[in-house]
């Protein structure tokens, strides 16, 4: 069997070692001569797969290690006899992961010392918006949900109008990229709807960048009573708008799954996937593969708060500001064409581990040890 993969799909040589010949590539670039002799092609978002990619190639599998295919021309692989896989729900921890640590850093800098009266406005409810929905109504902040098919299927749960939402104090944006249909998605955040935003909200985006309208957000964040925005998608990646990168108050480069988790769990569905289909047992496991976490422990004291407990066990795992660091440097330097750099941040991502990596041991009140394991740290003390 030969395999042609994405280069930034980690462990599969461990999972699909013994499988055949793999062979990696840059997905942003794959093009059609490279899978002439393929029969498993494997991708990660960057990688458009649909007629012009596969026609007239052996191509029999396609996996993307990503929860999201609007980048799969699902339709066409089954009309071709084509088999797919995907991988939901593999890196919604991480999402969440970054999301929180992003409003953390929002409630430090708003030198806010509770929880209570904060709203979270998430828009999109499927694997990442659900989870964080979840997680946040577990620390409990009020949270608003909008999603407009899911509550047109039915889905027993509140929805809010998307008015509501987006006057919530956080907005965080998790909706798959749909161009046509009764709920297009492709610049729901459009001019009229980014000048209802005021200047003590916070704009989150880690779902897809064309969602939001990034030329009229860049003329929004010119105006004095802009909201904040943290940014880790953007239109026409891998070269967003450097002026609008300058204006945001974080930008990261498409990382916000990328804890080590959640690539690695895509890996595995994927490559689960492959061995059902070959007809291979799959002997490895995950379990066994993840490399140890950088910070395996934090100590604390009961000096240290609830809130502020959060804040430091968050920033301790992961602190988004860092990612901010590396891609402003990169555009601060930049020529005109920052493709490859952009993509070599993504390639050479330090190890991020999940929150559950990561022992907290606590001298502290038991609102402390609440908010911590619900923030899905293990606490012991």
């Amino acid at each position: 069997m030969r395999i042609v993969a994405d280069e930034n799909i980690p462990l599969l040589e461990a999972f699909c070692g013994d499988l055949g010949t793999l062979t990696r590539v840059n997905g942003r670039n794959l093009g059609r001569d490279q899978l002439l002799d393929a029969d498993v092609l494997l991708v990660r978002s960057v990688t458009r797969v649909d007629q012009g990619l596969l026609a007239d190639t052996p191509v029999r599998f396609v996996g993307t290690a990503t929860i999201g295919t609007d980048h799969i021309d699902t339709d066409w692989l089954k009309a071709r006899g084509i088999a797919f896989a995907s991988a939901p729900g593999c890196n919604a921890n991480s999402v969440v992961q970054y999301v929180l640590s992003v409003l953390s850093l929002f409630l430090q800098r708003s030198e806010k010392r509770t929880l209570d009266g904060l709203t979270v406005g998430v828009i999109g409810a499927g694997n990442v918006g659900g989870t964080l929905t979840e997680v946040l109504a577990a620390l409990g902040i009020t949270v608003r949900v909008s999603d407009p098919p899911l509550e047109a299927s039915g889905a027993e749960r509140p929805f809010a109008s998307l008015d509501d939402v987006l006057a919530c104090d956080v907005i965080s944006l998790h909706t798959p990229l749909v161009e046509v249909g009764l709920h297009p998605t492709s610049h729901l955040l459009d001019r009229q709807r980014l000048a209802g935003l005021c200047e003590n909200q916070l704009l989150i985006n880690s779902g897809r960048g064309a969602v939001v309208d990034n030329r009229a957000l860049l003329e929004r964040l010119q105006q004095a009573d802009a909201p904040l925005v943290a940014l880790d998608v953007w239109e026409n990646e891998p070269s967003p708008l450097p002026d609008l990168l300058e204006r945001c108050w974080l930008a990261t480069p498409h990382i916000a799954g990328y804890s080590v988790e959640g690539k690695s769990r895509g890996t595995e569905m994927v490559a689960q996937a492959l061995h059902q289909w070959a007809g291979v047992p799959m002997s490895a496991s995950l379990d066994n593969l993840l490399p140890p976490p950088p910070v395996s422990g934090l100590a604390l004291t009961a000096q240290c708060g609830p809130l502020e407990a959060l804040h430091r066990a968050l920033m301790t795992c992961y602190d988004p500001r860092d990612d901010d660091a590396r891609l402003r440097k990169l555009f601060a330097g930049a020529a005109a064409d920052t493709r490859p750099s952009f993509d070599q941040l993504r390639r050479d991502y330090p190890v991020r581990r999940e929150p559950a990596s990561m022992e907290v041991r606590l001298e502290g009140h038991r609102e402390t040890a609440r908010l911590l394991s619900r923030a899905g740290f293990r606490v012991t003390g």
